[in-house]
């Protein structure tokens, strides 16, 4: 918590030097490196960021969540990302996963993530379920990734983006595969998801 409210001092001590956007999105499931946060139903989501010209940006977002206990996550982030003369772009940043009614639920991450012509690759150092990385690749509106979490499972997932009216939305499948030693299942499916920045 002293963490999250850290984030949300300095995002407001800043606001002046920078922009700050909001966004809001519905899914027909919330799922999280191929797994399901929402017990296959239904996930709305939302969140404010703040970025400067200078490459900073910072950040919270929440979600409807069903596991454990929990019906609420809560994120705070805030990093550093840009591109190069040629082309490279790159992030480096932290994430806060906040579930306020399972409080030792709550775990931390720091991330770096690269990109060049569509081509994708992130890695997210953890504090306590372990790293994780995935590789992607964005071909006009379409977009493929695959990624692996540390002592979990990998997932497979491939989207299709497109405007719905004033809104941005997107249909994609999603595929996990557990390891064995988790204790989870294997799940697969298709989602929808439609949202909006202002």
């Amino acid at each position: 918590m002293k963490k999250g409210m850290m984030t949300l001092v300095l995002f407001l001590t800043t606001y002046v030097f920078g922009e700050v956007s909001s966004n809001f999105t519905l899914s027909s499931n919330y799922i999280w490196r191929g797994m399901t946060q929402t017990m296959d139903s239904p996930g709305y989501s939302g969140g404010f960021d703040y970025s400067s010209e200078s490459g900073f940006y910072a950040g919270t977002w929440g979600s409807n969540v069903s596991f454990g206990g929990a019906g609420l996550e809560l994120d705070t982030y805030f990093g550093y990302s840009g591109e190069s003369e040629g082309g490279l772009g790159y992030d480096i940043g932290y994430i806060n996963y906040g579930y306020p009614e399972v409080d030792d639920a709550d775990f931390s991450e720091v991330y770096l993530a690269f990109s060049y012509e569509g081509l994708g690759f992130s890695y997210y150092i953890g504090d306590e379920f372990g790293d994780y990385y995935d590789v992607s690749y964005g071909f006009g509106d379409f977009s493929v990734s695959y990624g692996d979490y540390e002592d979990t499972g990998s997932n497979f997932l491939v989207g299709y983006g497109f405007s719905l009216g004033d809104y941005d939305a997107s249909v994609g499948y999603s595929s996990f595969s557990a390891e064995a030693a988790s204790g989870l299942e294997d799940e697969d499916g298709l989602f929808f998801t439609v949202g909006a920045s202002f």
